[in-house]
């Protein structure tokens, strides 16, 4: 093997393992300080641990597309987006589906459908997602954030009051339910050194998976949205999966739906949004079906798709069903067979 390809793949694999720990110690940080300066848990849950997993995407894609690698930075937001469901999301379905609270889905799955048409309405009319469209995502994103502190706010949840079951079904990760008088609260510091080293981290690791990426696709003849489309992809979803994991493990098989849901969206809005906004790119065209781009005919429908599956059925029904989970996970099978011998 080439040494130029060997040190690209290690440098690839170290980003992923940068980008899983960054996003780790940056959830953390991010829900310490919330939590401290007294934010209602369901809100910290809903937001800053969504943007947190989601941070990686955001990353990879923004200096994608300051790179001009438009293909990388599209790849990977519509990757994400169908790794989330059809793999995270249905893995932990497939195994133990559980109930799911409807009015908790309605925000989020509605404002996902609503951002979802504008951005189809853009790829199939334009191909170009240009810093205009770019600036109305992040409006579309602040006006989901907006509206989740509304919705809290008339919901009159106590704030800086929760139990850990309640925290684990926001994060999926155990934590310790903090109180100032017994001293086990952290420090702010900590907190805060959580924060911007996690963030750090993970620009790093999205910086080695940028540069490397397009390395590893040219030597094995792989167009670059296919490796943004599945590895990439699968690289910045795993914090979600480590949540999922966390959440399964411990009975909680539909407390990451929320979450998945969630970061499925801040892919549209804020991944897309920023990449626009730094860079502006085209809808790629390396690879085809029939003569067609397949980012028309599969890559967007398949994302729209086990968004309708995942979503329709359980707040129609209020409860996850295994049958979901086995379909999208033969549908995301299916994918990365196409994706290689497209």
């Amino acid at each position: 093997m080439d040494w130029e390809i060997a040190k690209a793949i290690g440098l690839f694999l170290i980003g992923l393992v940068m980008l899983i720990k960054g996003g780790d110690w940056f959830v953390d940080g991010a829900t310490g300080i919330a939590r401290r300066f007294h934010l209602p848990e369901l809100l910290i849950g809903a937001t800053v641990v969504s943007i947190g997993t989601t941070l990686p995407e955001v990353m990879v894609s923004a200096q994608a597309a300051a790179a001009g690698q438009g293909a990388t930075a599209y790849g990977n937001a519509i990757g994400s987006i169908i790794c989330n469901t059809s793999l995270i999301a249905a893995l932990t379905i497939a195994i133990k589906p559980s109930d799911a609270a409807r009015k908790s889905l309605i925000l989020p799955v509605s404002f996902f459908f609503g951002a979802a048409a504008f951005y189809i309405t853009i790829a199939y009319t334009t191909g170009y997602f240009s810093r205009l469209v770019g600036v109305i995502l992040l409006v579309a994103f602040i006006a989901y954030m907006f509206l989740n502190v509304l919705s809290v706010k008339k919901a009159n949840l106590p704030l800086g009051d929760v139990s850990e079951t309640e925290l684990e079904a926001q994060t999926g990760e155990d934590h310790v339910v903090e109180n100032e008088k017994d001293g086990t609260k952290d420090s702010l510091v900590k907190d805060i050194i959580l924060l911007v080293v996690g963030a750090i981290v993970i620009a790093i690791g999205a910086t080695f998976l940028v540069d490397n990426g397009p390395i590893i696709a040219r030597a094995v003849g792989v167009p670059e949205s296919v490796i943004a489309l599945i590895f990439v992809a699968l690289g910045t979803s795993l914090p979600e999966l480590v949540t999922a994991v966390t959440a399964l493990a411990k009975g909680h098989g539909a407390l990451s739906l929320g979450n998945i849901i969630g970061a499925n969206l801040f892919n549209l809005v804020l991944v897309s949004g920023i990449s626009a906004v730094v860079g502006p790119f085209p809808i790629p065209s390396e690879s085809t079906i029939a003569g067609i781009n397949a980012s028309y005919v599969l890559d967007i429908p398949l994302m729209l798709c086990v968004m309708l599956i995942l979503t329709i059925p359980t707040i129609i029904k209020g409860k996850l069903s295994r049958w979901q989970g086995i379909l999208m996970l033969l549908m995301y099978a299916a994918f990365c067979v196409v994706q290689f011998v497209m």
